[in-house]
């Protein structure tokens, strides 16, 4: 009921009660008083008569009012934007190390520079791998269930923060000579990448929460910055090997690009509360957080049993869509060696940059970017094109892999031709991007909306997780491609 709604009742009311007067004969008494002293409405009334959706606006300024009321646009796309940003920078620390692999297995690890075998070149990407991983995962789902204390922005802050710390210290060893110690040059750089992922974890998987509380497209928006991250990468990659005279100089340009954007990161998150557009369902969830609070005046810690119930079909699709990608990307995938003498590239680092990172990257984000004009399947039969991801791997065994290691291989070589392989790679790397989109933007909408934000979290874990059960089982391809054939 309105304000004016209730003034009319009010004197309506009024009005009877004056008839009522009139009728008992003190007709010219009261309406001689009523004429001379004014109607006041009291402030019990008003309290104690006041809908839940009008009070609702108490204690808020007329610009808050204003944006629980109306939600307002999203202006030049700015917040879609940003978590785009953001999601680059997500993905910037595992990107930046796995494609600088030759920085550091044939310049600072070399046998040329240092004078001898270094005993752990031969599975350096496996190590790496493992140190960038194992801190990401958990600390994706401690983020999840043991919240740190301090608001967002503390989190997401103090995250980029170590992150350009640890960027700072990798490029000063890259401009030093490290030749005489290689040893604690290889303990310097993998602290510094468990440390740097440790951070991620948390920053990773607080701009996945973050995301959530806003329409599906800017959980995609989050992907989207994920997979174009690779892409722009691989290209500073290429550039930057192509342009110094030098490895060293490659990489300290190679690794100052990462600062570059970790800042951009940093920056452009504190235009968020800023905006109006996302200050409306910032205040939206807030509003959710204080009815959840209970007696002794604390919010209630979601129910996470029941969010993951809820939420685990679409997790499942974010994992093994994920899983099946990180099982043969980047580990089969870089060691597939060229096959026709014919073939346009033949030089062994360009045809790995362009058929494995730069096809990779450019297909995962075409597919994301089509979950912005259409998406399908429904939730319910997702699961299907997900499951059947799976055959990628071992359609990429029976392609020309050779990995690093001198051994020889046992399991045949069936795809010798380098355009199917190539054509191929394009799907998979299209429908990890395409499938991996839907399901992110699904996950938020399998529950209430007040728990829509910890349900985007969990997607942003289960993706986490999905890239390091895939990494975990590319370990076993050396030994199978070795040991199984016919």
């Amino acid at each position: 009921m309105t304000y004016r709604e209730r003034d009319l009742l009010y004197n309506e009311k009024l009005g009877g009660t004056i008839q009522q007067k009139l009728v008992s004969g003190d007709e010219s008494n009261e309406t001689t008083r009523l004429q001379n002293k004014p109607v006041k409405l009291q402030p019990s009334w008003e309290e104690n008569n006041l809908s839940d959706a009008e009070l609702n606006f108490k204690n808020l300024t007329m610009d808050e009012a204003s944006l629980q009321i109306c939600t307002p646009p999203d202006k030049y796309s700015f917040v879609y934007i940003i978590f785009l940003i953001h999601g680059i920078a997500t993905l910037l620390p595992w990107n930046m190390f796995i494609n600088a692999i030759s920085y550091f297995i044939e310049h600072k690890l070399a046998k040329d520079n240092i004078g001898f075998d270094f005993p752990y070149v031969s599975n350096f990407m496996q190590i790496l791998t493992f140190c960038s991983q194992v801190p990401n995962v958990i600390f994706n789902w401690f983020n999840i269930f043991v919240p740190l204390k301090g608001d967002l922005t503390l989190r997401i802050m103090w995250s980029i923060a170590i992150n350009i710390m640890l960027f700072i210290i990798t490029v000063a060893l890259a401009m030093v000579n490290t030749s005489q110690w290689p040893y604690e040059f290889f303990y310097i750089t993998m602290l510094s990448v468990v440390i740097l992922n440790m951070a991620n974890g948390v920053y990773q998987n607080t701009v996945y929460g973050m995301a959530a509380k806003l329409p599906p497209k800017y959980i995609g928006a989050v992907i989207l910055g994920n997979n174009i991250c690779g892409t722009f990468i691989t290209i500073v990659c290429i550039a930057s090997n192509y342009i110094s005279a030098s490895k060293k100089m490659a990489a300290i340009w190679y690794f100052i690009t990462a600062l570059f954007v970790l800042l951009i990161g940093f920056d452009t998150y504190f235009a968020l509360p800023l905006n109006r557009y996302y200050r409306h369902y910032d205040l939206k969830e807030k509003k959710q957080q204080e009815q959840r609070k209970t007696v002794d005046n604390t919010i209630e810690r979601p129910p996470y049993l029941y969010i993951l119930k809820k939420a685990w079909p679409q997790m499942y699709n974010v994992f093994i869509t994920i899983f099946a990608t990180l099982a043969v990307f980047p580990s089969i995938h870089a060691a597939i060696k060229v096959s026709d003498k014919n073939f346009f590239i033949q030089e062994k680092f360009l045809y790995t940059q362009v058929l494995c990172f730069l096809t990779f990257n450019v297909f995962a984000v075409l597919g994301n970017i089509l979950t912005n004009v259409y998406i399908w399947p429904s939730k319910k039969y997702l699961w299907i094109p997900t499951t059947l991801r799976l055959l990628y791997i071992p359609f990429y065994l029976f392609c020309n892999y050779q990995p690093p290691h001198e051994i020889t291989r046992v399991l045949p070589v069936f795809i010798t031709n380098d355009y199917v392989y190539w054509a191929v790679a394009a799907t998979m790397a299209f429908t990890s991007g395409y499938f991996s989109s839907v399901a992110m933007m699904y996950t938020p909408s399998t529950v209430e909306s007040q728990y829509a934000s910890v349900a985007g979290m969990f997607a942003g874990a289960s993706l986490i997780s999905g890239i390091f059960g895939g990494i975990l089982i590319s370990f076993l391809w050396p030994w199978f491609i070795t040991h199984v054939g016919w």
